[in-house]
């Protein structure tokens, strides 16, 4: 058997041989690994995010939602979530809830923050301007919210629908929330850090199909 150098292939021509199949190899794993489907579950991402609310997942094509379970879709949600994944075919269940959670959170920490750049970029128009107007009757009383959101004990998709092009996911969430609201002072008017109150809300998401913007933001709240 011939080594490099020795009567058979020069060194150098050995050397430049396996450079071009190590760069053959990669171009050919970029190929494979390098696409994006275009059915990822997406949130909309604040520009200071710490994390993103984006949820890439590569699914193939279901005709039903998958099974996660009693404690995460109602019955009464199910057709509205088949007509959901018809109309587009990527819909992951388990990653939206996995988004619906993680926005519940920011969106709550920005009201609680007065951080209206972070509500314009997870919510629709008209919720924003609610929360805007909330934020400033709080800071016209002299109100600062020292709240703190312990836990989401259970996060349910209680209704889904196709209606024309716009789809909507309503999520219901149980969680533990310890909340103070103190003046200007920082004396404390109302509330308590030591005990956590469970509230029990219905969040709405909505995004427009096949329009190029993948974004789901909150277009609705309510108490469960």
């Amino acid at each position: 058997m011939l080594h490099p150098g020795q009567g058979g292939v020069p060194v150098l021509v050995y050397i430049v041989i396996l450079a071009m199949v190590a760069l053959f190899m990669g171009l050919r794993l970029y190929a494979v690994l390098g696409k994006r489907t275009g059915h990822e579950q997406v949130f909309p991402k604040p520009a200071d995010a710490t994390a993103p609310l984006t949820i890439p997942r590569v699914v193939e094509p279901a005709t039903e939602p998958r099974d996660l379970g009693p404690q995460a879709i109602e019955a009464r949600a199910q057709s509205g979530l088949r007509a959901l994944i018809a109309a587009e075919p990527g819909f992951d269940v388990a990653g939206f809830l996995d988004g619906a959670r993680s926005a519940y959170r920011m969106i709550l920490e920005a009201f609680w923050k007065g951080d209206e750049e972070t509500l314009a970029w997870l919510t629709e128009d008209h919720v924003r301007d609610a929360f805007a107007e909330a934020i400033r009757a709080r800071g016209e009383a002299g109100h600062v919210l020292d709240n703190r959101l312990v836990s989401i004990e259970r996060s349910l998709i209680v209704d889904a629908g196709v209606t024309g092009r716009v789809a909507r996911v309503s999520v219901a969430f149980d969680a533990d929330i310890a909340g103070v609201t103190r003046d200007a002072d920082g004396t404390v008017v109302a509330g308590s850090m030591s005990d956590a109150v469970t509230t029990h809300d219905v969040w709405t998401f909505s995004r427009t199909l096949k329009s190029g913007d993948s974004d789901w933001k909150l277009a609705d709240t309510d108490e469960a």
